[in-house]
């Protein structure tokens, strides 16, 4: 596979992955309840506000898979937003890394949930590098 193929193929994993926040919009809170104590984290007590955040966070997250969705359809038109979402997930896998390990989550999650978006980041600069001249560099 060539490197547009493998970047259009690395944008629409992590887009269809992304959509699956949209579960978390819409599900009861009692799913959250269930899940938050089954990765060891304890009883997760109902309040609006934290409702209102899980939700829309999940909304974002949806958001931001179907515009990686649709950048992945036109690797070389759209070089500079994908270039964006690189250092978008480099430094924010970055600082979710620092934020997980601060706030004493779970080793998996503070283990994967930072360094793995870092290094979608990185795979997400170094692809276009390896486009023909012009390619995906917003030229």
């Amino acid at each position: 596979m060539t490197a547009r193929g493998w970047l259009g193929w690395v944008l629409r994993v992590t887009g269809v992955t992304m959509l699956f926040a949209l579960v978390f919009v819409f599900c009861p809170f009692g799913w959250m309840q269930a899940i938050h104590e089954r990765v060891g984290m304890g009883e997760l007590a109902y309040t609006p506000l934290l409702s209102y955040l899980i939700r829309t966070l999940s909304a974002m997250y949806a958001t931001m898979g179907a515009l990686t969705l649709f950048v992945s359809r036109d690797v070389e038109r759209y070089g500079p937003v994908i270039r964006l979402l690189a250092w978008i997930a480099i430094l924010g896998g970055a600082g979710v890394t620092a934020l997980d390990a601060g706030l004493g989550l779970p080793l998996f999650w503070t283990a994967t949930e930072g360094p793995l978006t870092v290094a979608l980041g990185i795979v997400l600069l170094a692809l276009p590098a390896r486009l023909p001249k012009g390619a995906a560099q917003g030229n």
